[in-house]
């Protein structure tokens, strides 16, 4: 994202391809593939290699994989190659020391991303369809930090990526289907996904302000009393756990009712900590992400529990789909809303010295001994809360709640 947290990470990544460094090219008959199809309906797919039928024609699609695709996409009433315009992770063929295909390799992928950014720069389509796990270390490997995992964890979403105006939709690659011969679901779910990822080719791009705009640093906090029902809030604190008092504390917090959001340091005197009590035993309902973090914090550090908590986000988020590795705010936040990126200046600070201790402190204490250190926390903070909210609201539109 833009705005406080500085350029659009795809301006980190390399505009030409390092073909030097890979060599894929000195050893194929069509290398550097360009992009191919007439892009009639604005669907870009990225899939994994050309295989030996696509070197040998110049072309993506050429071989028994593309005859997957394409039929798959005629019975959704989308032609492959008149509406749609494809290219690949890498766009040289990669054999093993036999001749035959093989995966491209995770360098070979970062050395071949640029083709992949400009095309899509270059194009600028409507959706962009990722298939298989290699388009997704192409596209999103490069800009998401945290662990990627395997493309079960991406396959589904309709990402309103921010970054390249458009919508990113991820499944598995044909050849996983025709492996998967003997799970009929797996097609039923690669057909689900393509036809899902195909009815965003007519909705329109999801606009957000953004969200550093948003956040209202304060040292009033009568402010609070302002806010509606219901409320999220975050806190942002030394460590993971907070059993050892002599060690811990929670620097600042922040709370959203949607429409306004506030951050601020945890004051450190009675009338200011009575103004948040007040705030957090009200009737107003309480939102978090992960409600066990900020209910224990509050009880061992302030003394007391948050009244009438009624949303855990990273519990809704397992309800709705329990596949591994996707109830966190930063995922749930980026394949909902296109917000990527925003904890990346902070997030070294809130890891533990000791990762083998749950009490371990972090290194939080040295980012606020600055005002700019403290901004920077506190704008991340309030993000938190705002993203809470908002994915709290939509879950439970979800839901019919």
């Amino acid at each position: 994202m833009g705005g406080f947290f500085g350029d659009i990470k795809t301006g980190a990544v390399s505009t030409s391809p390092q073909c030097s460094k890979c060599r894929l090219c000195e050893g194929v008959k069509s290398p550097r593939m360009k992009p191919h199809g007439r892009f009639e309906k604005e669907i870009l797919f990225v899939g994994e290699a050309p295989g030996a039928t696509e070197d040998e024609n110049g072309k993506q699609w050429q071989g028994r994989m593309g005859h997957v695709l394409e039929d798959a996409l005629a019975k959704l009433g989308v032609d492959l190659f008149e509406d749609c315009a494809s290219i690949n992770s890498i766009n040289c063929r990669p054999t093993n020391s036999e001749g035959n295909n093989r995966a491209p390799t995770d360098k070979e992928i970062s050395y071949c991303r640029p083709l992949v950014f400009n095309a899509i720069k270059g194009y600028k389509p409507k959706v962009v369809i990722l298939l298989g796990g290699c388009a997704v270390t192409s596209l999103i490997g490069a800009r998401w930090t945290k662990d990627i995992g395997t493309v079960s964890k991406w396959r589904g979403w309709t990402i309103p990526d921010r970054e390249f105006g458009c919508w990113i939709c991820t499944t598995f690659h044909p050849s996983y289907i025709e492996r998967s011969s003997k799970q009929p679901e797996i097609a039923t779910i690669w057909k689900s996904d393509l036809k899902a990822a195909l009815s965003m080719v007519d909705k329109p791009f999801s606009k957000f302000k953004d969200e550093s705009t948003q956040i209202e640093i304060i040292t009033d906090l009568n402010r609070l009393e302002a806010l509606g029902d219901p409320i999220a809030f975050d806190y942002e604190t030394t460590g993971l756990k907070p059993h050892d008092t002599t060690k811990h504390f929670i620097p600042c917090m922040s709370v959203s009712d949607g429409a306004k959001t506030f951050a601020f340091m945890l004051p450190g005197d009675s009338i200011g900590l009575a103004k948040v009590r007040r705030m957090l035993k009200s009737k107003r309902g309480k939102i978090a992400s992960n409600i066990k973090f900020e209910d224990t914090w509050s009880f061992n550090i302030l003394g007391y529990r948050p009244n009438n908590w009624i949303w855990d986000t990273m519990l809704a988020s397992h309800v709705l789909d329990n596949r591994p590795g996707i109830c966190g705010l930063k995922f749930q936040s980026f394949v909902r809303f296109g917000v990527l990126g925003y904890d990346d200046e902070v997030s070294p600070f809130l890891k533990a010295t000791d990762n083998k201790n749950g009490n371990a402190v972090n290194r939080i204490t040295d980012l606020i001994k600055t005002e700019a250190g403290r901004r920077k926390l506190l704008i991340y903070c309030g993000i938190d809360s705002l993203l809470e909210y908002r994915l709290a609201m939509a879950q439970m539109k979800e839901m019919r709640i």
